[in-house]
């Protein structure tokens, strides 16, 4: 049942498909070998017309035009199979009727899942923030940046050492599904206490909205002598947010496909390569994992056995994506395999390594723990600290 969010109608240009669009005035744009539909002159024609018929004098040319771009991106995301859209679908940006501007909330508008919405925000987000600060002057505060560590280095030299998975623990207060899981939370406190403990490298929440992170902690850790090299967990969907993460002091970023189409995939790892950054693609099932197979340069694959439509947790999952030809690229290739969620227990770890898997991500069932060092004891059945 559509309702009413605010005074605020949204116009909506219906528009058959921006593939034609794009095969009729820039194939060069195109990404990818494919099919379109048959198009002439015409159906661009009609399309133009749909556009200025829609689009009223009073609103802003560029904004429209971004919000034709975005339509284009959501095409080649469909095409690729992402779930997540990069922003809502419906309707270029809005204008005003008289005094008043009208909204209608929709399925169109309206985020399908936790990730969609945070993506949504973070798109608000990042372009807010690029304005207070350019990419100019992120890329002169390089300088002063803290040497990189060797983030894929140490994962192999722990799993070595140890014979179990390499651990990245997860320095995390909060999510929004389960809420405030650390009342008392000391960022700092907690890494020097993973480390301690054992772990090979760290994942710092920088999400400020919804998993109550910041960048300020990650600062924070890396200022007081923390020798694990850091991942900086944030949903990245633009160049901007790796330099942001490189002079804050992380050694690694995440990037997720179920977001990121293959160019930007590719794209944002050149750059974190130029960085000395290593970059940490997750993947959520097979046909996001053989996309990711398809890129260039991955060298640490996560796999989150979290369903995003249902959000139900099998760890099966990590098995499923690595049987036959996917797991025998991935040996050729050497590629670090890292899992992620629903791992609580010693046979939740070996269950997974068996399936191939050579590190674990691991937060909320440490976090929660009075001494989230002595928690890694529990998760492995073994103490992995020396």
């Amino acid at each position: 049942m559509e309702s009413l969010l605010s005074h605020r109608l949204t116009p909506t240009i219906k528009i058959s498909s921006f593939n034609q669009f794009l095969s009729i005035k820039h194939p060069s744009i195109l990404p990818f070998s494919m099919d379109p539909p048959a198009t002439n002159i015409s159906c661009l024609t009609t399309v133009r017309s749909q556009q200025k018929d829609t689009i009223k004098d009073n609103e802003d040319p560029l904004k429209v035009k971004e919000w034709e771009l975005g339509m284009m991106q959501q095409e080649v995301a469909a095409v690729q199979g992402i779930k997540i859209r990069r922003r809502p679908p419906t309707g270029p940006p809005t204008h005003y009727v008289g005094p008043f501007e009208f909204r209608i909330e929709n399925e169109g508008n309206t985020p399908r899942n936790i990730l969609e919405e945070i993506i949504w925000y973070k798109e608000k987000e990042v372009t807010l923030l690029r304005e207070k600060r350019p990419l100019s002057m992120l890329k002169k505060a390089l300088e002063m940046a803290p040497p990189i560590r060797d983030f894929v280095g140490a994962l192999r030299d722990a799993q070595k050492r140890t014979g179990v998975p390499a651990l990245i623990a997860e320095v995390k207060k909060a999510s929004p599904s389960r809420g405030v899981l650390r009342e008392n939370f000391d960022p700092v406190e907690i890494a020097q206490s993973y480390e301690k403990g054992g772990a090979a490298c760290l994942s710092v929440l920088t999400d400020e909205k919804f998993f109550q992170g910041s960048f300020e902690n990650l600062d924070k850790i890396r200022k007081a002598g923390v020798k694990c090299p850091l991942l900086c967990k944030e949903f990245i969907i633009d160049a901007w947010q790796i330099y942001n993460a490189r002079i804050n002091g992380a050694d690694a970023v995440l990037l997720i496909a179920a977001v990121l189409p293959d160019l930007d995939i590719g794209y944002l790892v050149k750059i974190c390569k130029i960085l000395g950054l290593a970059t940490l693609v997750e993947v959520h099932d097979e046909r996001e994992m053989d996309r990711v197979l398809g890129i260039q340069g991955v060298e640490l694959i996560g796999i989150n056995n979290r369903n995003l439509e249902t959000f139900e947790v099998d760890i099966s999952n990590t098995k499923r994506l690595l049987e036959g030809e996917r797991g025998e690229i991935i040996r050729q290739r050497d590629i670090i395999v890292v899992g992620e969620s629903g791992l609580f227990t010693p046979d939740d770890v070996a269950y997974v390594q068996e399936a191939g898997v050579k590190a674990v991500l691991v937060g909320e069932s440490l976090v929660k723990q009075s001494d989230p060092g002595k928690g890694i004891a529990g998760l492995f059945g073994k103490d992995i600290s020396s």
